[in-house]
């Protein structure tokens, strides 16, 4: 069973960090990373979703200013890596965009109709420019910790870490392949993001218990 994070773990770079207006604008709260700043493992995820204010405490990191703390691919991701045989002390979460990206309105009248049912906002991909925005909170985070394997979790976490040329083959591809990053001194795992690896892990392969093993073994190769 997942872990809820502690929240004297949550470390904030910048209060009030404004790069992204629109970003600013649409977030509640800065996810912020959390977890141990001794952990050899780093799982960066791409963004937060809006999350669920009415949630006992897996509101997501919207709410909570904590990355991967929502009901399904916070309490998700923090299962694969704990049945990996991580321990908490060995694990940093955080994303590559630390604010909730909301997707705009295609009209005035959309929005009504959506403020109206009640419908909690829908989340985009953060553009390029706002995963160049927040890279350097991303690279003072690997700086600090220093883990030994950087795990991405979805195609945008992984271009954050490796830039933007570094899935030439496509993401799938990519998945459980380790990369050495240079820039950085560490291993960069990408990983599916778990609110689609349900659906890709058959087409890569893998049912979750053979995932499990071989994110284990990449790990245990590599710490």
């Amino acid at each position: 069973m997942a872990e809820f994070p502690d929240s004297e773990s949550r470390n904030v770079l910048e209060p009030g960090c404004a790069r992204c207006p629109a970003l600013a604008e649409s977030r509640e709260r800065i996810a912020w990373g959390n977890g141990s700043l001794d952990a050899e493992v780093m799982v960066v995820g791409e963004a937060p979703a809006f999350g669920d204010p009415d949630a006992d405490r897996w509101q997501g990191g919207n709410w909570t200013g904590m990355a991967y703390t929502s009901r399904h691919s916070g309490r998700r991701v923090r299962d694969l890596f704990a049945d990996a045989g991580l321990a908490s002390g060995d694990l940093y979460f955080t994303n590559a965009v630390k604010c909730f990206p909301r997707a705009e309105a295609e009209s005035d009248a959309d929005e009504a109709e959506h403020d109206a049912s009640g419908d909690p906002p829908t989340n985009r991909e953060p553009t390029a420019g706002e995963r160049a925005n927040c890279r350097g909170h991303l690279a003072t985070e690997i700086e600090r910790v220093d883990p030994a394997v950087v795990a991405t979790t979805g195609k945008h976490a992984t271009l954050s870490v490796l830039g933007d040329e570094a899935l030439s083959g496509g993401f799938l591809d990519a998945v459980l392949d380790p990369v050495d990053s240079p820039e950085f001194g560490t291993t960069v795992l990408p990983l599916l993001h778990p609110s689609y690896q349900n659906v890709w892990l058959p087409r890569i392969g893998y049912d979750r218990e053979a995932y499990v093993a071989a994110l284990r073994d990449a790990i245990a190769a590599r710490r």
